[in-house]
């Protein structure tokens, strides 16, 4: 999808005095560029001459996005080193290309927009004079922030390793973990203006060949002029934007897209982000976890269902307190409901308003501590609940068992996954509370009918979202809200359709 920046080249010539075409004229050339790009602090322009004949060249690049160092050592000592240069500039533009410079990814420009695109993206462009081609040297460089552990993704065991901003760390991170002659990796260029590296990834002899082509047909809709994270393509490219529901994975993992790429899916990489996209996805595979797989069956089955519960709780939990207490309170143990009722006594505010009053004071204590420092955000969180809630329930505004609610709600929430599915939670959980407010038990038994048809009708590529509960494969429950034993999952799953079934070769395995 490579765009250019679709010059009206009558209009442009008219209204700047430069031409899109590179002449043969260097001082000219130089003049085009600084026309173009308005001549910023940044540019850099250095003129030298080579080779006994004095002939006049120049390398231009943008400063703080290249590797400075490497163009010194490896442009313009390479150049200043030369001797015995053909006086004929053909040839010696050939000789410098072929012979003379040593950096690994070099090609020929042969327009203005070559150039402008070229350095504006990292690389450095080498101009002789009396040729109208340029050289444009791959020296992307600056300052990257270093690999660490991930912050969205913490893990007891696993890797410690997360992706970074630079498109090129994470694609070296993915083959470290795959080492296949097999992985394919797809550039694209995305944004009109900003022209940003989008890289789709994925396995030959493994992925479904019609899973890569609809996501490649969907990258070639985007028409944007930025897009500065993979939310945009996410929400550009996915199935219902009206869904609460996330159809594609973002992780910070290599670890976790390295095993979604050999399970079949695809994974899609964007330039100056950490969060690379994983699709297709369904409602099990989000609550799995990279760490589920790293203990024993038993221990891992054991944190899997612990987090189907963390999910029921964060949504149904605060819902069913409404409905229990404003319409069936005979449901309940008697000393339980007595309890309730007399904690209830000097709340003024009937069971609907005392929970939105609970659970929205939570959502803003959650959200101020996500953008405070971590010090002072933890800080916040804990200490901010407890003194709201202690005060809350002093001064009569809400229950005790109330409080209780809410924090065993948090709680659930903070042990899901993955962020976005926890934000789907959080979104369901108001909507669940209307419900018990006006049909108590019945509109929460409606409402979770609603959930589960759009469930069944919401896809993700292709691909159902309720997979594998409907349609129904019974091989892939191995890998759902159980973990079975790694010698016995010995296919990958069914609903990504693989070109290769088998996850492992059952006669090499030891018994």
């Amino acid at each position: 999808m490579n765009r250019s920046f679709y010059w009206n080249k009558t209009k442009k010539n008219a209204e700047q005095n430069f031409s899109l075409e590179i002449g043969t004229n260097l001082k000219e050339n130089l003049e085009n560029i600084k026309k173009m790009l308005d001549d910023p602090s940044d540019l850099v322009i250095r003129e030298f001459t080579i080779g006994s004949a004095n002939h006049r060249t120049a390398i231009v690049y943008i400063d703080g996005i290249v590797d400075s160092v490497y163009i010194h050592n490896h442009i313009m000592e390479d150049l200043k080193k030369a001797s015995e240069l053909p006086a004929e500039k053909q040839e010696l533009f050939d000789v410098i290309h072929w012979e003379v410079i040593t950096v690994t990814d070099i090609k020929r420009g042969q327009s203005l927009d070559d150039v402008s695109n070229a350095i504006l993206s990292g690389s450095t462009v080498f101009y002789l004079d009396g040729m109208d081609q340029v050289l444009i040297m791959d020296t992307i460089g600056g300052e990257t922030r270093a690999i660490e552990e991930p912050q969205s993704e913490s893990l007891i065991r696993g890797s410690k390793e997360g992706f970074v901003e630079n498109i090129r760390t994470n694609t070296m991170l993915i083959r470290r973990y795959i080492a296949d002659p097999n992985l394919r990796f797809s550039t694209y260029k995305v944004g009109r203006r900003s022209k940003k590296d989008l890289i789709v990834a994925y396995m030959d002899g493994i992925v479904n060949p019609d899973l890569v082509d609809e996501v490649k047909r969907r990258l070639e809709t985007i028409d944007i002029d930025d897009a500065p994270e993979s939310g945009y393509i996410e929400q550009w490219i996915e199935d219902s934007f009206l869904s609460p529901f996330p159809q594609m994975l973002n992780s910070e993992r290599p670890d976790k897209a390295s095993e979604a790429l050999l399970q079949g899916k695809v994974v899609i990489l964007l330039d100056r982000t950490p969060f690379v996209l994983i699709a297709p996805v369904t409602f099990g595979s989000s609550l799995h976890s990279p760490e589920d797989y790293y203990w024993r069956w038993s221990l891992g089955t054991l944190i899997r269902m612990l987090r189907y519960l963390a999910a029921f709780i964060s949504v149904f939990l605060p819902a069913l307190y409404i409905a229990l207490v404003s319409y069936h309170p005979g449901l309940l143990p008697s000393d339980l409901a007595f309890s309730i009722a007399a904690s209830r006594d000097e709340v003024p505010f009937p069971p609907v308003v005392e929970a939105l009053i609970m659970t929205a004071t939570m959502e803003l204590l959650r959200e101020a501590g996500l953008r405070l420092p971590t010090a002072i955000g933890q800080t916040i969180g804990i200490v901010g609940g407890l003194v709201i809630g202690e005060a809350a329930v002093s001064a009569g505004l809400v229950s005790p068992v109330m409080v209780i609610v809410v924090a065993l709600n948090a709680i659930a929430s903070f042990a899901l996954p993955s962020y976005s599915i926890a934000i789907s939670f959080r979104i369901l959980e108001f909507g669940l509370m209307g419900a018990a407010a006006v049909f108590g038990l019945y509109g929460i038994i409606l409402g979770y009918i609603m959930i589960n048809i759009h469930i069944v009708n919401l896809m993700s590529f292709g691909v159902p979202y309720s997979t594998p509960f409907a349609p129904n494969f019974l091989s892939d429950w191995k890998d759902l809200v159980l973990r079975a034993p790694i010698t016995m999952m010995k296919r990958r799953p069914i609903y990504t359709q693989p070109k290769d079934k088998k996850f492992m070769n059952e006669g090499d395995r030891k018994q």
